[in-house]
């Protein structure tokens, strides 16, 4: 058996980072910037006002000085001439600050009858004008690769990107093998259950960026199981859930193996999940999952989310992993790296008491694995430990 670090620098040289594709500036919330995008123009374009107010010259902005009103300027509709002495222009918040002058007054700090307005005695000292460019200039660049997010996205469009460069989302092709599976909505026979790990493992990759495709459920003998690698061609990455242990039923190595599967390694020194395969198969990577659903659901945070992400070009390393206190104590763990559904609490996190690797219920209540090392002491409360975010 190899470590988790070990198996994950293995399925990282099975990947490289996708080709780019062009996509709307409306569908790219989500995706990953593939290459540096330059702004196309300054942001704001002009020196606009601040505030709601009126626009005048800085030298004459006094307590009490009195001014004529000679126009109106609002957000898309400027003051086309200039304003001069003893003059000044009735402004709105985001109107270009017209010609001449270089100080607005708030409305609050004025005084109006008709055509002419005094400023108070108390006046703001602030001149409520964004400069040109105080946002950004052009040709300042938002830099790649980042996952976009909302303010990335109206950011870009105020930079007036109307499409993005954004890496193509992997294919995955999701296998469940097993005589024993039935899809959901369907009645299962007396000997039969439900299948479950390829839905929570779709919602897995496709949270992460992937595009994963649920194929039909391949049955325990090799006929199946060639149709299923068949249908698979063209995927990025191909997963196969059960079937890859040793046991008389477990066909799923030797088909892949007589379809040219390069194997990388066979066996992973963690709990839950230890019969993991990988390898390569034709253009495609490939990784062979336990059947336990918490095993499948387990592995795919450890290993499959880190190799969509280097996929899409974000590079290869492990799950974030981050720090809190033990609000319960943990006996002596044993020689292989586990993973325990365990919650947080206001205390610190508490490992769930039942880890049993068929228990969906178990995972779905919990909200983060915590990470023991091989051979890891006994923890008391208030311990440091580190955990997954699930």
């Amino acid at each position: 058996m190899i470590t988790v670090d070990e198996a994950l620098e293995r399925l990282f040289t099975l990947v490289t980072p996708l080709e780019s594709e062009d996509v709307p500036l409306s569908e790219a919330v989500g995706r990953v910037l593939a290459r540096d995008v330059a702004a196309r123009r300054d942001q704001p374009p002009f020196a606009a006002s601040a505030m709601d107010g009126y626009a005048l010259r800085e030298d004459e902005a006094r307590p009490g000085a009195r001014f004529e009103v000679i126009g109106e300027a609002a957000a898309g509709h400027g003051f086309a001439s200039t304003v001069g002495p003893g003059q000044a222009v009735r402004i709105f918040t985001g109107a270009p600050l017209p010609d001449g002058a270089s100080r607005v007054i708030i409305q609050e700090d004025v005084a109006r009858s008709g055509d002419q307005i005094a400023l108070n005695d108390d006046l703001d000292p602030k001149a409520h004008i964004r400069p040109a460019g105080c946002d950004f200039r052009t040709g300042e660049a938002m830099t790649a690769p980042r996952v976009l997010r909302p303010a990335d996205i109206a950011l870009l469009a105020s930079m007036n990107c109307a499409t993005v460069p954004v890496t193509r989302k992997p294919v995955v092709a999701l296998i469940s093998t097993g005589d024993e599976l039935v899809m959901p909505g369907e009645t299962p026979g007396p000997d039969q259950i439900i299948v479950s790990n390829t839905f929570g493992l779709k919602a897995l990759l496709e949270g992460h960026g992937a595009k994963a495709r649920i194929l039909p459920i391949a049955r325990d003998d090799i006929p199946s199981l060639e149709t299923a690698f068949g249908l698979a061609r063209g995927a990025d990455l191909v997963v196969t859930i059960g079937g890859a242990s040793v046991g008389d039923h477990d066909l799923v190595g030797q088909v892949a193996g007589q379809m040219g599967l390069d194997r990388a390694f066979y066996k992973v020194a963690m709990r839950p999940g230890k019969p993991l395969m990988a390898g390569r198969m034709g253009s495609a990577a490939m990784v062979g999952l336990p059947g336990n659903p918490v095993s499948a659901m387990v592995c795919g945070q450890v290993f499959l989310a880190p190799m969509i992400r280097a996929m899409l070009g974000l590079g290869t390393g492990r799950s974030l992993r981050l720090k809190t206190r033990l609000a319960a104590p943990l006996p002596q763990n044993g020689p292989r790296e586990h993973y325990m559904r365990a919650r947080l609490t206001p205390e610190g996190l508490v490992a769930e008491n039942r880890q049993d690797s068929s228990l969906l219920s178990v995972l779905a209540e919990a909200d983060a694995l915590l990470v023991r090392p091989m051979h890891d002491p006994a923890r008391a409360i208030g311990d440091e430990v580190e955990y997954l975010d699930f």
